[in-house]
Formats: C-alpha cells, structure tokens, sequence
C-alpha cells in the first residue's frame, strides 16, 4: 500500500458508509443511530488503480475526560497521527457545527493532508451546508454522497498527487479485509504429509475471541499485541464490530478477531447489538481456533455453554481461557471445580484445553498460546489409512456393532476423508441403522487412541454398494431367448 487514509468526523456523518464503499464490502456496522462506530477498523481500499490502507474511526465528540466518549476520541486522534491522509467528513444537510469547528482546528495542527468532504450533499437541500465548509479553512470543500456514490472522481482526482507522492515509500502491507475458510484436502491413499502447513504472513493462523459481554476480550488482545489497540473500560458491551488486528504471538504470525459480547437471544432487542453479534458469529466461522473466554466469577453460565457449542458446531478448534484469575481466591479448588465442570458441560469438548489468565496482568498469555498451537495442531491431524483400519479392526473385536434384526452390521473399512477439522467415513452396509450411542464409542476412540482432545471430530457412515453380477441376468436372458425365437419364427 502506498499511503493511508483515515476517515474522521462527527458522530452520524457517514464514515463507515464510504469505509464500506471503499474497501467494497460491508465490513463496518452501518445504522442511523450516532455512535455505532467505536474501535478502529482498517482495510484494503480499491479506488481506480489505486491501493490505500484506509481507517474508519469513531465519531469525534468535545469529551476529554474518561469516560468513554473520551476514550474514543484518544483512540481516534491516535488514528489521526497514524496516518498519511485524513479525511474530515461533515453533514452538508447539517451543515458546520461549533463541534466540527473545533476538530478543524485540530486536523489543522496534527494532521499532514486533509481532505475536507461534505457528505450528504445530494441534492439543493446541501448547497448552504456545503458554502459553510469553506469557512473551516480547509480548502474547497468536495461534495459528496458516500451512501450513493457521488462524489468518486473528485475523490480520486484529489488523492492521485498524494498517492504519486508516497510511491516511493516503501509500501506497507495492509490488514486483509476477506478471509476464506480452510480448504479441505482429500486424503490420497497412504500418503501423509508430514505436518499441516506452518501459518505465514501472506496466511495467518486465524483466532477469534468470544465470550459474553465484560469478559475481557479487548483487554486480552490489547495484552497480546503490546499496545491499546482496542476500547475498553468497564462498561460491558464496549466492542461492537468484529475487529480483525494482526500479530506476532510467540513468533506465529497470526491474526485475531476481537468479537462483541454474545448475550442471550432474548435479551439482545437493540438492532446494533444484534449486528455486533452477527459480525462476531460470521468472525467464528472464519477463524481457525476459537477462544472462548470466561470470567472467573462467573463461568460456564449457559451463554458460555451455547457459546462453545456454536464453535464446536461450526468445526473450529476451540480452547477455553478462564479470565481474572488474578482475583481469584480460593484458586486450587476452583480450578478443580472448573474442570469438572468442563467435562460435564460439554462433553463434546472433552479434553480440550482450559487455561487460567490475567488479561489486565498478562499471567498465563504463554500458556495460553501453547494451547492455541496445541489445538491448531490437533485441528489439522491427519492419520493413514492403514493406521486407522488396524485400529477399527481392534474396536470391532472390544465391542462388536450391534446386529438390527439380527443382521449384524459390518464395519468394512475406514479412511480420513479431511482435515481442519478431521473427518472420517466409514464403509459399512446398513448404515442407516447405525446408532448413534456406537458413533459416539467410535469418536471417543479416535480421541483417545491418536492423541486428538478437544477438537470436533466428524464420523460419517457410509454404505458400500456392493454389485451382484448375477442381478438382472435372469431378465436378461429370458428377453434374449425370447427376442430370438422370435426372429426365428418371422
């Protein structure tokens, strides 16, 4: 990327509309409500043949103090120094506020370039709101509608001498904006590789954090990453957007998705909150390992339970992080109380890991990420085929299928048909009569036998359709015979 741009302004004005427009994809909330945007957002932005890294912020608001309106605007002027180019945005249909006065003053003394938009501006009911941007000072105001597009060339025409300007800086990669889900590889034959490929910069491993509301996801990736990056506080449901940030967590490139808190259905009536937890369910289904973390004083409540289950469900390796143990009193009973409940709770997770840590202190982070690779690790296991059919042959004679009817089923072989998370089919005939209650004796064999705790496990039962030469040839036969006596007799 060349250079990048940071989108800033009043609360309301349309920042994360023309975001969204820019990178091409709604990644950012939208709503009419003011205030929807609170963390920075960063993507990849596509404008003509230009590459920019571009920044939605949260509105700016006159609050200096620590409250949370406070914090936000921190974490935005910290955008605005980050960046090469800001582009201050007001409403032409408002037109200039004191509020927008006051930041033009700002942007005047901080910021390098600055773009000055009147959004909102289709249309005569802007053309006073857009005469009143000459007065910030900021140059000629461009008239834009960012929700219709209007607008587009002139943004361009104003960006392509700055963009020639930063060419010869060294280009930053930017944070990727599209994620895809792992691709499954057939297994062919015997043929294992010899580990599953080691995460890269062009392809992180991918980890989202879930929990509920409060847990202390922001407060656990700022840790992480070494620097403020997120909004915190102690308001519970700060984070709203699902926030992707890149890292280098104990030498693994890696990316991670910092979620909203997930309450439970009946209590999320607000549309915003149900946005957030749509962007952090759709966060769960690209990420590779899923860390759900809970708080100590309260854990495995029944919207944790749902929680784990939905990332089990959804195939990702999951690792549970136990968060504020450092106020934790009673530690060694709680810890063993922790884990019994674990392995009660969820017993399609049985054996995964469960990590106590400090979020606020940073204690148990290397534990944690130990884990982390540990379940990645297990998610991308892969077994031969000679292997497994020498341990389903061990099985069958511990504990023969059951017999419906009093045919027995026959399990004739097994092989792994994927990986991330592993797969498995089974040939056997009938296998529609297949218990559950064996499947299950099955998964929890695989489980113990090739070291693979914790990770869903998929076990499909499949029919093998075994041909009889012999079908059809009676049939076959008679209408020969009987098509030759025929011409014989004509």
């Amino acid at each position: 990327m060349t250079f990048s741009l940071a989108i800033v302004g009043r609360p309301n004005v349309g920042k994360s509309t023309l975001f969204n427009r820019l990178v091409g994809k709604r990644l950012a909330l939208v709503d009419d409500q003011p205030g929807v945007t609170r963390d920075l957002r960063e993507g990849e932005a596509k404008l003509g043949d230009l590459r920019f890294t571009v920044i939605d912020t949260a509105g700016l608001e006159d609050a200096n103090d620590d409250s949370l309106q406070g914090r936000m605007r921190r974490l935005t002027e910290r955008a605005v120094d980050m960046a090469d180019v800001c582009l201050f945005m007001i409403d032409a249909r408002t037109g200039v506020t004191p509020t927008d006065e006051l930041f033009a003053d700002i942007l005047r003394k901080r910021a390098d370039h600055v773009i000055l938009v009147a959004n909102k501006a289709e249309g005569s009911a802007a053309d006073a709101g857009v005469l009143e941007a000459y007065a910030l000072g900021l140059g000629e105001p461009l008239r834009f509608s960012a929700e219709h597009g209007e607008g587009i060339p002139d943004l361009y025409g104003t960006l392509q001498p700055l963009a020639d300007s930063y060419a010869e800086r060294a280009a930053q990669e930017a944070p990727e904006t599209d994620v895809t889900l792992p691709d499954d590889e057939d297994v062919d034959g015997e043929t294992v590789p010899d580990g599953p490929p080691q995460p890269t910069e062009e392809r992180p491993l991918q980890i989202a954090v879930v929990g509920r509301p409060n847990a202390g996801k922001s407060t656990l990736v700022n840790k992480i990453l070494g620097h403020d990056r997120l909004l915190t506080g102690p308001e519970a449901g700060i984070t709203r957007d699902a926030i992707s940030v890149r890292a280098e967590w104990g030498g693994v490139p890696m990316r991670i998705f910092d979620t909203a808190g997930m309450r439970k259905k009946a209590k999320v009536q607000d549309k915003v909150e149900k946005l957030s937890v749509s962007d952090g369910l759709r966060a769960v289904k690209f990420a590779e390992v899923v860390v759900v973390l809970l708080d100590a004083a309260i854990p495995f409540e029944q919207q944790d339970l749902r929680i784990a289950d939905l990332a089990e469900r959804e195939g990702r390796a999951v690792v549970v992080a136990v968060n504020k143990w450092d106020i934790e009193d009673s530690k060694q009973e709680k810890l063993r109380d922790l884990k019994e409940a674990f392995d009660r709770l969820l017993p399609q997770l049985r054996g995964a890991p469960l990590v106590t840590i400090s979020a606020r202190t940073g204690r148990g982070l290397d534990r944690l990420q130990d884990a982390v690779m540990k379940a990645w690790d297990v998610w991308n296991r892969r077994v031969s085929t000679g292997q497994l059919n020498r341990w389903l042959e061990g099985m069958v004679a511990s504990h023969p299928p059951p017999a419906p009817q009093g045919r027995r089923i026959k399990l004739r072989y097994m092989t792994q048909a994927k990986t991330r998370p592993p797969g498995f089919v089974v040939m056997c005939s009938h296998p529609d009569k297949m218990p559950d209650s064996y499947t299950r004796y099955l998964v929890n064999g695989l489980r113990e036998a090739f070291d693979m705790p914790g990770t869903p496990i998929r076990l499909w039962m499949r029919g093998q359709g075994e041909r009889n030469p012999y079908k059809g040839r009676r049939e076959k036969n008679a209408g020969a015979l009987k098509k030759h006596l025929k011409k014989k007799g004509g």
